[in-house]
């Protein structure tokens, strides 16, 4: 294959120019893997994260690439750092194309326990750290958007959780539910201003959370036979950033392994 053949049937970048908002993509597993897959994508990237620290040695593995990105630290629990995150991206970036939203979980905040012994405070964790969050960086990031009049992608990572039983873990089941009815209410009320949002709806990944609370016999229920891969989530919320799914919106993404489709026989 000679070089001008290769510069044809090479893929090119999917979100090359592409100004990104990352929320929850300084720390490992999810988060880091999509901040990287999305700058080797071409795009620039807002680190968002919690630990300053974390979200700056995201944005160097970003650079150290070539690419383009910058940290940002704030508490998803507070609308004043949600909004500083959106703001702060139009003012690293020159404006905002892409929002994704990584943070989330259960049993990293509070125990995993039965619905009803579930306490009031607990229920409210979940709450924020899952959905309210996600709620508000996606009404400033439209805000953003209509703002521009040049559209925008907004992916959430989700859960298998929200569209099936989650013993143990009511209200993370719940919240991520409730992301998917967010996505879907976005879409029909937006796709005529060009923006779209969608969920990558994740079932067991291998990340340092999962590790230790996860039982290692889960495994034997997956029908892939192994938990997915941080990079694997990482390249479908590429996808559904990109104009690749130009035509896709209100919708999920099942990455999963087939758990969601295995019947009580298999």
């Amino acid at each position: 294959m000679n070089l001008t053949t290769f510069l044809i049937y090479a893929p090119a970048m999917q979100l090359n120019g592409k100004r990104v908002l990352v929320i929850g993509g300084g720390g490992g597993g999810i988060g880091r893997a999509t901040t990287e897959a999305l700058g080797n994508e071409g795009a620039a990237v807002l680190v968002a994260d919690l630990d300053p620290a974390r979200a700056e040695e995201a944005a160097q593995a970003v650079r150290a690439h070539g690419g383009t990105a910058y940290p940002i630290s704030g508490d998803v629990r507070s609308a004043t750092d949600l909004e500083a995150m959106v703001a702060g991206a139009v003012d690293k970036l020159g404006g905002l194309d892409v929002l994704v939203t990584v943070v989330g979980g259960q049993v990293a905040f509070v125990p995993a326990v039965k619905l009803h012994e579930m306490a009031d405070e607990d229920w409210d964790t979940i709450y924020e750290v899952n959905l309210r969050y996600v709620a508000r960086a996606v009404r400033a990031a439209l805000r953003v958007f209509l703002d521009q009049g040049t559209g925008g992608a907004i992916v959430s990572v989700g859960s298998v959780t929200g569209f099936m039983a989650a013993p143990a873990q009511a209200a993370y089941g719940v919240m991520k539910a409730g992301i998917l009815s967010l996505a879907r209410t976005v879409a029909a009320e937006y796709a005529r201003d060009g923006v779209r949002m969608n969920v990558a709806a994740a079932g067991a990944i291998a990340t340092a959370v999962a590790n230790a609370n996860v039982a290692a016999e889960v495994v034997e229920e997956i029908p892939a036979g192994r938990f997915g891969r941080s990079e694997e989530v990482a390249r479908a919320v590429v996808y559904l950033a990109s104009d690749a799914a130009s035509y896709v919106t209100g919708q999920q993404l099942v990455l999963d392994g087939g758990v969601s489709v295995r019947g009580p026989f298999g």
